[in-house]
């Protein structure tokens, strides 16, 4: 199995359909073929060899969806950056995974000079960007013009095919080692359910290209030969205007996501008919936001995929008919290609019912991180990925996922989940998100600290939020304190930073 054998198989069976949709820019399979080749072949004469990673910073475009094919076409490793870090932060990753080709467009043209300034081996930069090509890079246009086609070197199975480094919201990101048979893996065993990306899907590319989550739909269509749809970024009205123009039937999106869509004044004036399923994952969703997004949406189905970047990135399902009952909270049951189990601090799997780390087994299980062999140690023992997130399992096997474990609370000897309280509080007509941490408290060890966003012209109480959450959890978990914010920090992948929060409450309580 490896990345481009769908283009293959799409070149031979369809190459007059549509591939990519970007902007005024169509282009069939055949043509993508013919500049993935020609990419190839010019990335081989600007010095990349099988094995060297090539990395790419840009917004989504048909160009990006390019890039993922042609790197491997070539024989090299491709590593997505993700376009929310600083400077310095993406001048780690390209130093650490020894990167020395980036493609860059116009968005973040602006930052070369930084990354060159803290990595000088980035020796070739390539422009994929629409504006003029700044000085000193490749126009990406003139390369593939002016380049033959070159064959595929079908790297394949467990060769690496790429470099994910993760969002970093537990410490600084490392460097998730995918190969082509993980990446395939996960989106086959999504695909065998029937309800992931069907024949004669058109998907939309809203959440970024450079997440796994993105990348794993972008995997299973290119695999259909399926058409794709891009967004620059996300943004709620170029979302609905993509869906409505293109007659979109999927789109991937990450909580954070989904609620401004849904929340959007004008969505009632769209028409989003064509829409079939809604995609999401990244991390967990208020019961409130969910139950609000089957309302506006009735006729589109929910499909949940709880995994994370080392998984390539699956491990459950919840499929949209249980979403409609008792398991609404739950994260699905083990995908068809994962086995799934619940262990304690000793790795002795639990009984059922019972609160551990959820592990995960299978072909998508990574390869290990970038030059950190204790960590890679530490993860995986014994073929099982350990996830640091807490959950259990019930008797029907649907795993619930409660809290990553270095984000559980002990308060008065209790352990408190955080998502349990943000569900308690999105529940609340009041509350637009929120995020609950664990602060240092001389009572209880730690206090249930909720820091909350209210929707547009919404007034609340710290008292009334917490009288609110004693209806629905018990009172222990109930937020004992409340602060009131204009956002949330989140991640380029939609999460909500936590260790960002516990930072600022630390600093303050230094000064």
């Amino acid at each position: 199995m490896y990345l481009t054998q769908g283009l293959h198989r799409a070149l031979q069976a369809k190459p007059a359909a549509i591939a990519t949709i970007c902007g005024d820019r169509v282009r069939t399979i055949a043509e993508q073929g013919d500049r993935v080749a020609r990419l190839a072949s010019g990335l081989r004469s600007l010095g990349v060899a099988e094995g060297d990673r090539v990395a790419i910073l840009a917004m989504n475009s048909d160009r990006y969806a390019e890039y993922l094919l042609a790197v491997p076409w070539a024989g090299a490793v491709v590593n997505p950056v993700n376009i929310r870090w600083s400077a310095t932060e993406v001048a780690y990753s390209l130093r650490d995974s020894d990167t020395r080709v980036l493609l860059v467009d116009d968005a973040f043209s602006p930052m070369v000079p930084a990354l060159t300034a803290e990595w000088p081996q980035l020796a070739t930069l390539v422009h994929c960007g629409d504006g003029p090509t700044p000085e000193g890079m490749v126009s990406y246009e003139e390369l593939v013009a002016s380049s033959s086609p070159a064959p595929d070197v079908r790297r394949e199975g467990d060769d690496l095919a790429g470099l994910f480094y993760t969002g970093g919201t537990t410490g600084f990101p490392k460097g998730v080692m995918l190969s082509h048979a993980n990446l395939v893996t996960s989106s086959f065993g999504c695909m065998t359910t029937g309800r992931f990306l069907p024949p004669g899907s058109v998907f939309l590319h809203a959440a970024p290209m450079f997440h796994l989550a993105d990348l794993a739909a972008w995997v299973s269509q290119t695999a259909r030969g399926g058409t794709h749809v891009m967004v620059p970024f996300f943004e709620p009205k170029a979302v609905l205007d993509a869906i409505q123009a293109h007659s979109v039937t999927d789109v991937l999106l990450v909580p954070t996501m989904i609620q401004m869509l849904v929340d959007h004044p004008d969505i009632s004036q769209y028409d989003l008919s064509s829409l079939e399923r809604v995609m999401y994952g990244g991390s967990s969703i208020a019961e409130g936001v969910l139950r609000r997004t089957m309302e506006v949406l009735p006729n589109v189905q929910m499909i949940q995929a709880y995994g994370m970047t080392e998984l390539a990135p699956a491990a459950t399902l919840l499929t949209h008919e249980d979403h409609h009952g008792r398991y609404l909270r739950s994260a699905g049951k083990a995908a068809p290609h994962t086995e799934v189990e619940i262990r304690d601090e000793s790795g002795i799997a639990v009984p059922t019912g019972t609160v551990g780390e959820i592990c995960v087994r299978g072909g998508n299980v990574m390869l290990g991180y970038w030059n950190k062999p204790e960590e890679t140690a530490a993860a995986l023992k014994d073929g099982w990925m350990h996830t640091g997130d807490g959950g259990y399992l019930d008797d029907d096997g649907f795993v619930y996922v409660v809290d990553r474990i270095k984000d559980m609370i002990v308060s008065g000897g209790e352990n408190v989940y955080s998502a349990e309280v943000e569900t308690a509080l999105s529940k609340h007509p009041a509350v637009l998100a929120s995020a609950v941490i664990g602060l240092p408290d001389e009572q209880w060890g730690e206090r249930v600290h909720a820091c909350v966003v209210l929707a547009p012209n919404a007034v609340a109480t710290a008292e009334e939020l917490a009288s609110f959450c004693k209806e629905h959890i018990a009172g222990y978990k109930t937020p004992r304190s409340v602060d009131f914010v204009d956002e949330l920090p989140i991640s380029g992948a939609g999460k909500i930073l936590k260790r960002e929060l516990r930072a600022r409450y630390a600093e303050q309580a230094e000064a």
